[in-house]
C-alpha cells in the first residue's frame, strides 16, 4: 500500500472536521424539516388538514400522515444507499438535502383543508413520504461521511448526525413557538405556521454551501482505486443483495437493537407532546420544554457517544435501554402531576440523558456491521426499519389511551419497556461492534477485529 503523503496527512484532519461539520449541519437542517411535521402534527395539522374530523380522529389521521414519512425511510435507505455504495457518499448526500428542502418548502405552501377539500390532505401525505425517502438516503451518508474520514474515536465523530437530531427538533420547536408567539393563536393556526417551512429553503442554501466543501470518503476511495486496479476483480453485486445474502442476522440484530430507542424518541417528541396539551398544559410550555430538552440531548448524545469509544457500544447502549425500560413507567405519572417543573424533569431525563445512551452510539454501530461497498444500504437500512418505532409509536399509543382505559398509560410503558428488552437481547447475540476496522472493507460478519490495543480478535457479531 502507498503510504500516505505529508499534504494528505494534513489534509485528513481538516477534511475530518469539514465532514462533521457538514454532517451535523446536514443532520440538523434535514431533522429540522423532518421533525418540524412531528411538533405540527402533534398541534396544527389535525386543525388544518383534518378539521372535518373529531379532535380524537383528527390526531389519529394527522399521525398517521406522520408515520408514513418513517414507513418511506426504509425505501430511501435503499434508493440513496445503492447509489452511495456504487457512487460515493457525497453526491447522495447534495440530493437528499435538496429533495428535503424543497419537500418541506412545499408544505408551507399547501392550501388547507377549508380551502381545497380532500386534495389539501392528499399533497401534504405525498410531501411527507419525499421527506421520508430524503431522510432515510440522508442519515447514512453522513454518518459514513465522518465515520469513515475518522482514523479514531469513531463514535465520538459519527455521533455527530445523531446529535444533528435532536437539535433541529429543537431549531423546528423554537421556530414554531417564535410564530405562534409573535403572530398569535388565531394567526398561527391560519398562516403562521407555514413559516417555519418555508424558511427551509433558506437552511437548504446554508447546508448545500458546506456540503459541497467536503471531499469523497477516504475508505471508500480506496475500495474505488483497488476496485480498478484488479483486472480479475468480479462483477459486484447489489449492495442490497450483499447485504441480504451476507448480513441477514446482523441487519435483524441491528434493527432489534435499535427500535426501542425509536419507540421511546417518537413517545417523547410526539405523543407526549399531545399527550401533555390534552392534559391541559398550554401548548406553549410544552413546545418550551421540549426545546430545552431537545438542546440539551446533544451533549447527552455526543458525551455517551464518546464513552463507547471507550467502554464499548453495547455496555452503554445496553445500560441505556435498562435506564429507559425503567424510567418508562415514571414518565407518565410525571406528566400527570400537572406540574410544569415535573414536566420539564421529564422531557430533560427522557430525551437528554437516558435515551441518548441508546441513541447515540447507533451512528457508530450500524456503520461496522458491513461491509464497504453495502455499508451505506446496510446501515441505512437497519437504522430506518428501527426508526418505524418512531413513526408508529404515537400512532399505537393514541389507540391504546383510546382504548385501554384507566390503565392506558401503564400500558404504554409497558410497551416500551417490552421494546427495551427486545435491544439488550438482540446487543447480548450481536455482541461488540467498536472494534471493527472499516479500512479493511469487512463488516461485522469479518473473522477478526481491530481492538484499541491493536491485537486481533475473533468476532463475536456472527
Amino acid at each position: 500500500m502507498q503510504a500516505a503523503s505529508p499534504h494528505q496527512t494534513a489534509h485528513a484532519p481538516r477534511q475530518l472536521r469539514r465532514a462533521v461539520t457538514s454532517s451535523f449541519l446536514g443532520s440538523v437542517i434535514e431533522y429540522y424539516d423532518f421533525l418540524l411535521y412531528s411538533t405540527a402534527a402533534a398541534v396544527v395539522f389535525p386543525h388544518v388538514f383534518f378539521s372535518d374530523l373529531g379532535p380524537t380522529a383528527a390526531t389519529l389521521a394527522s399521525f398517521t400522515t406522520f408515520a408514513t414519512g418513517y414507513l418511506a425511510r426504509p425505501l430511501g435507505g435503499i434508493v440513496f444507499g445503492h447509489f452511495g455504495d456504487r457512487l460515493g457518499r457525497k453526491r447522495m448526500l447534495v440530493v437528499t438535502m435538496s429533495l428535503m428542502g424543497v419537500a418541506s418548502f412545499l408544505i408551507g405552501a399547501l392550501p388547507t383543508y377549508g380551502q381545497a377539500g380532500t386534495l389539501a390532505p392528499v399533497c401534504l401525505l405525498l410531501l411527507r413520504i419525499v421527506q421520508g425517502v430524503a431522510v432515510g438516503g440522508e442519515w447514512g451518508g453522513a454518518v459514513l461521511l465522518s465515520a469513515e474520514h475518522a482514523t479514531g474515536r469513531r463514535g465520538l465523530w459519527a455521533s455527530f448526525t445523531n446529535a444533528g437530531a435532536p437539535f433541529g427538533m429543537a431549531v423546528s420547536t423554537v421556530a414554531m413557538s417564535v410564530t405562534s408567539a409573535a403572530v398569535g393563536e388565531d394567526a398561527f393556526l391560519s398562516w403562521g405556521w407555514r413559516i417555519p417551512f418555508l424558511l427551509s429553503v433558506v437552511l437548504l442554501a446554508i447546508g448545500l454551501f458546506v456540503r459541497v466543501r467536503v471531499t469523497e470518503t477516504p475508505v471508500f476511495a480506496r475500495a474505488e482505486r483497488e476496485q480498478k486496479t484488479l483486472a480479475s476483480a468480479p462483477r459486484r453485486s447489489l449492495p442490497l443483495w450483499d447485504v441480504l445474502r451476507h448480513h441477514p442476522r446482523v441487519l435483524l440484530l441491528g434493527i432489534g437493537v435499535g427500535l426501542s430507542a425509536f419507540v421511546f424518541q417518537g413517545t417523547v417528541t410526539t405523543f407526549l407532546i399531545s399527550y401533555a396539551v390534552q392534559g391541559g398544559f398550554p401548548r406553549q410550555t410544552v413546545l418550551n420544554s421540549l426545546a430545552v430538552s431537545s438542546t440539551l440531548a446533544v451533549a447527552g448524545i455526543i458525551g455517551w457517544s464518546a464513552l463507547s469509544d471507550r467502554r464499548g457500544r453495547r455496555p452503554v447502549v445496553m445500560a441505556g435501554a435498562v435506564a429507559v425500560g425503567a424510567y418508562a413507567f415514571a414518565l407518565f405519572p410525571l406528566v400527570d402531576t400537572g406540574s410544569t417543573g415535573l414536566l420539564v424533569l421529564a422531557l430533560i431525563l427522557g430525551q437528554s440523558l437516558v435515551h441518548p445512551m441508546m441513541y447515540g452510539p447507533l451512528a457508530a454501530l450500524y456503520t461496522e456491521l458491513f461491509s464497504t461497498r453495502s455499508r451505506y444500504t446496510g446501515a441505512s437500512l437497519g437504522y430506518q426499519i428501527a426508526g418505524l418505532g418512531a413513526g408508529f409509536a404515537p400512532l399505537l399509543f393514541t389507540e391504546v389511551q383510546a382504548d385501554a382505559g384507566s390503565g392506558a398509560m401503564l400500558l404504554v410503558s409497558a410497551i416500551i419497556a417490552g421494546f427495551c428488552l427486545l435491544t439488550v437481547v438482540c446487543l447480548a447475540l450481536l455482541g461488540e461492534t467498536s472494534r471493527t476496522d472499516l479500512t479493511t472493507g469487512t463488516g461485522a460478519d469479518a473473522p477478526a477485529r481491530l481492538p484499541v490495543d491493536g491485537r486481533p480478535e475473533t468476532a463475536q457479531a456472527s
